[in-house]
């Protein structure tokens, strides 16, 4: 089973309060340079590389595998048929960040693909994201109609529609894989932060929903790599109370048909890097 991580929240703030990086600027060139080498290297060991010049996101390790599951057809019909693994799910996502980031996406043939979508769907992945303009999932991991089954809120929150949302796509559509993504810069991640009141009783909402997962960040201050700590602090506090709050999802994930990866967008260099490798 994929674990859900829990950070150390109070140590990064710390150590960031200490050091003189946590004010060094990002040399962006380098970063998606090592990306590039990182992405190719996790690619190539599952035996598929992105078929772009140039690909650029930092893919972490995948996911571990699970035993293959009987799941139903698209549209929750209940005919039998077995689903892709959560491992080789999030491959083929991140070889669509790879051509997303290289501005090599995938030609597509939609016409065909539209009617054969009218009669049910199937998605291989769910995706909790922000609602940020900058943010669409299925653009960033170049991805086609009926693909993933996609839930958007203001700060990637775990509310009680998007659980249900999330609990629809994993008990009817059978859905092998649940994202969280969060993304640098998010305003309402920033907005819980500063403790301001909110003008309205639902913008107040959802930063209620954001404050527990960054109370004990808010010695970090304001610079980037503390910015940085508190959206991920937001991302793995959203999948805690998505399994927390559903027995669907836990069932899911206990019986090897459901895996679970939480992971960060980069506005300005287009890479999704993933968070579990530090979970362990």
């Amino acid at each position: 089973m994929l674990s859900v991580r829990t950070l150390p929240l109070a140590l990064p703030c710390l150590l960031l309060a200490s050091t003189a990086w946590a004010e060094k600027p990002v040399d962006l060139k380098a970063e998606i340079a090592q990306a590039i080498k990182e992405a190719r290297q996790e690619t190539q060991g599952h035996g598929a590389v992105a078929a772009v010049a140039n690909p650029a996101p930092k893919a972490h390790a995948t996911p571990k595998a699970h035993a293959p599951a009987a799941h139903g057809g698209g549209g929750g019909h209940g005919d039998a048929s077995e689903g892709p693994d959560p491992e080789v799910v999030w491959t083929q996502m991140m070889q669509g960040n790879l051509r997303f980031v290289a501005g090599k996406p995938r030609t597509r043939e939609t016409i065909q693909l539209r009617r054969n979508l009218a009669k049910g769907q199937k998605p291989k992945a769910i995706i909790l994201s922000c609602s940020d303009s900058r943010v669409p999932p299925e653009l960033l991991f170049d991805q086609n109609l009926g693909d993933v089954f996609v839930v958007r809120t203001a700060g990637n929150v775990a509310d009680a529609v998007a659980i249900g949302s999330i609990e629809y796509a994993v008990e009817h559509l059978h859905a092998r894989l649940l994202v969280v993504l969060g993304h640098e810069e998010c305003g309402a991640v920033a907005a819980a932060a500063s403790g301001a009141k909110m003008p309205s009783p639902h913008l107040e909402a959802v930063v209620e929903q954001i404050q527990p997962a960054i109370a004990e960040l808010k010695v970090c201050g304001s610079s980037p790599p503390s910015r940085r700590i508190r959206v991920e602090a937001n991302v793995a506090h959203s999948m805690e109370t998505i399994v927390k709050n559903s027995a669907i999802i836990r069932d899911a994930i206990s019986g090897g048909e459901l895996g679970t990866i939480t992971a960060v967008y980069g506005l300005e260099s287009g890479v999704v890097t993933r968070l579990e490798d530090q979970d362990h």
